[in-house]
């Protein structure tokens, strides 16, 4: 018995092996899509009040994540190719680097992007430079993109699968269960990262709908020439670089009054500066400051303190690279609810008398 034990056992462990290296691999999907399963999971089931079936519920609540962000990611891509274009016939900085970049000859002749220009561009061979660069560099832009639709592919079949099966999976870590402990840690431990991650959500919401609102006032008392270019996707972008507190805003509305500087300084009108000025006090009382005096304490989590939260955001891309955006606070999250429930079970202190948050 004890031998079959050993060689079960054994197996066990070679699963355990295979199966970590897989998901270490994958580990940046993985993340993002447990992510998206806490960030999402309270109108998953504020759906089931409509008596929709689960997977119906989870197919609309992905629906209404990927739909926006493919706007948001369409919009920004044809503006930027339009801003590219308009940048290329007013500088002639494409006709200097293509002396030293050889596909960058016939960016200048690139028609408008319609199917009928593009095909007569290619039949007048004014796209051939741009072609062999694509041709020479194939096979890396084919690894990149296979590899960002493949884990688009994974954060979207685990993000739909974490919504339908979580409670059963749930269900099986309590199998283990010691005393209770087990159960005490795991149920705490998935409220703190529901009320974070959920928090993080709406947060972003939040930032979004108010700097959006805040760009698009300021437009509508400035002068055409620093005016905020784009205001609602540059109020959007707001929002999600808020994932990051401290700096993430900054990412956005720092650039922007740069740009909005270039029309100042190149036609002298100094007097114009200062509304750029006042646009950045709008960005940082506003959109940067108030809302996240009072937006993070109440989104923080029921035990996370708000600055180790913050430290989170901020080294965990240092740390673990992209991803570590979305591990961070959740590994904070799982330490912190250890450190508040199993912890003090297991060194035999009476955790219900005893007060350890910050």
């Amino acid at each position: 018995m004890d031998e079959r034990r050993a060689v079960v056992a054994l197996f066990g462990f070679a699963v355990a092996l295979v199966t970590g290296y897989v998901a270490y691999r994958f580990i940046a999907a993985l993340t993002v899509a447990v992510f998206l399963y806490y960030s999402t999971r309270r109108f998953y089931r504020a759906l089931g009040r409509l008596r929709l079936p689960a997977r119906v519920r989870a197919v609309t609540v992905i629906t209404f994540l990927a739909v926006p962000l493919l706007i948001l990611l369409s919009y920004t891509l044809v503006l930027l190719v339009v801003e590219t274009r308009r940048f290329v016939e007013t500088y002639p900085v494409v006709e200097l680097a293509a002396t030293n970049v050889a596909w960058l000859g016939g960016v200048e002749d690139i028609p408008e992007l319609t199917v009928g220009n593009l095909v007569d561009a290619y039949h007048a061979g004014r796209l051939d430079r741009v072609i062999d660069f694509l041709v020479a560099n194939a096979a890396v832009l084919t690894t990149a993109v296979t590899g960002f639709f493949l884990n688009l592919l994974i954060v979207v079949v685990v993000t739909y699968y974490l919504l339908i099966d979580g409670s059963r999976i749930h269900e099986w870590l309590l199998q283990f269960d010691d005393d209770a402990i087990v159960r005490e840690y795991l149920e705490a431990a998935d409220r703190e990262l529901e009320a974070i991650l959920f928090g993080n959500l709406l947060n972003v919401i939040a930032i979004a709908l108010i700097a959006v609102g805040a760009f698009n006032g300021y437009n509508a008392l400035a002068p055409t020439a620093v005016q905020v270019p784009y205001p609602t996707l540059a109020g959007v972008l707001t929002g999600v670089a808020s994932l990051i507190p401290v700096v993430g805003m900054k990412i956005v509305y720092l650039p922007l009054a740069a740009v909005m500087s270039v029309p100042v300084v190149l036609d002298n009108a100094y007097a114009l500066a200062g509304y750029v000025v006042a646009f950045l006090l709008v960005a940082i009382v506003v959109v940067d400051t108030v809302p996240d005096l009072l937006l993070r304490p109440y989104l923080s989590g029921e035990r996370t303190h708000v600055g180790l939260l913050m430290l989170a955001y901020i080294f965990g891309p240092v740390v673990f690279g992209f991803y570590g955006l979305f591990l961070a606070p959740i590994l904070l999250a799982l330490a912190i609810t250890f450190a508040h429930t199993a912890l003090p079970r297991l060194l035999g202190v009476n955790d219900g008398t005893v007060d350890t948050a910050p």
